[in-house]
């Protein structure tokens, strides 16, 4: 069936068809027993629950950051299986994101590239939106920088801040994205000196409210550049990192070298990111023993065993999501081996 769906979905430009298949999802689901019916679909419950991050995980299969910007969708994704939903990337000012077009499928790697630029409703919004949604599952909220290139140095800091303020009440987990450049010179937040004073003020503004934050990492760090951020991130009281966000790396794609000049700067996920990703996990874990979240071209069981086996806690769709649709959940949660 969902072959069917995404043939036509893949016949329109890629946002639009993410607009139109929410839609559609939001429709179905309005239908009396729909909701109910589809967890019943979706909703294997082969795992044990397990607890982590202070939360309580029906299955370790969960929604990466992206696919719900601003948490509208909260209430009928959860009808599809997934064990817990990030949201965003939220940051403190409201934000349309760069020209169209800036999403791209990459058919012939099952992949997708994307330069958004953190199109959201800003966190104040998307706050008062939380504090309204039924949970049925654990909601991370992943926050990054604003869209705006002369928020740099302290004023990039403050900015992350006032998100954390905004959002540390109504999520369950917060997932802090480093990858945003803080400086004039493009340097993002995993520079040692710019995540070293970024992630004592975190600390500081959570305080002692009980809600855990992840560090979300590059797949493109250096080993020496990754034990930075990890051991500033142990240091900080980091609950667990997420591992990985998009790669710039374009190293053997299918798709033609033309096609991919014309498309042009992005963060490249889905298929082939999954080498860099599982490399970053198996590298993560050999430096820590907190919680990691792993994401990164899961479009198959065997994807997501190898991230389990290579130490992740939980794992995460996206990419694979797209072009497998909520069968591949149900499929996981019910064969993986934690």
């Amino acid at each position: 069936m969902y072959r069917l769906i995404r043939r036509i979905l893949f016949f329109l430009k890629p946002e639009n068809a993410h607009h139109f298949a929410l839609a559609c999802l939001h429709f179905v689901c309005s239908i009396p027993g729909v909701k109910s019916l589809l967890r019943r679909i979706y909703h294997r419950r082969n795992q044990t629950p397990r607890t982590l991050l202070g939360q309580t995980f029906l299955n370790p299969i969960g929604l990466a950051a992206g696919f719900d910007k601003n948490g509208e969708h909260i209430d009928v994704l959860s009808c599809l299986g997934f064990g817990f939903i990030e949201i965003g990337s939220a940051t403190a000012r409201p934000a349309s994101g760069n020209p169209q077009p800036r999403l791209f499928r990459l058919k012939n790697d099952r992949a997708l590239i994307n330069r958004m630029g953190l199109n959201n409703q800003g966190a104040l919004a998307i706050s008062q939106r939380l504090s309204k949604v039924d949970r049925r599952c654990p909601i991370f909220v992943n926050i990054a920088k604003s869209h705006d290139s002369t928020i740099i140095d302290d004023l990039a800091i403050d900015d992350y801040c006032e998100s954390v303020k905004l959002l540390v009440d109504v999520a369950d987990v917060l997932v802090i994205n480093v990858s945003c450049p803080n400086s004039g010179d493009g340097r993002t937040f995993e520079d040692p000196d710019a995540l070293g004073q970024l992630l004592p003020e975190i600390r500081r503004v959570i305080g002692d409210k009980p809600v855990p934050y992840l560090v979300k990492v590059s797949p493109d760090l250096s080993q020496t550049q990754l034990e930075s951020v990890v051991t500033l991130a142990l240091e900080n009281g980091a609950a667990g990192f997420t591992a990985t966000n998009t790669t710039i790396n374009r190293d053997g794609l299918n798709t033609p070298a033309n096609q991919l000049d014309l498309i042009g700067a992005g963060g490249l996920s889905g298929r082939p990111l999954h080498h860099r990703a599982l490399k970053t996990v198996e590298n993560l874990r050999r430096l820590t023993d907190l919680p990691i979240i792993a994401v990164g071209g899961i479009s198959e069981v065997e994807h997501a065993q190898a991230f389990v086996d290579a130490g992740a806690s939980l794992v995460q769709l996206y990419s694979g999501f797209i072009y497998e649709g909520p069968a591949l959940i149900r499929r996981i949660a019910h064969q993986l081996r934690l």
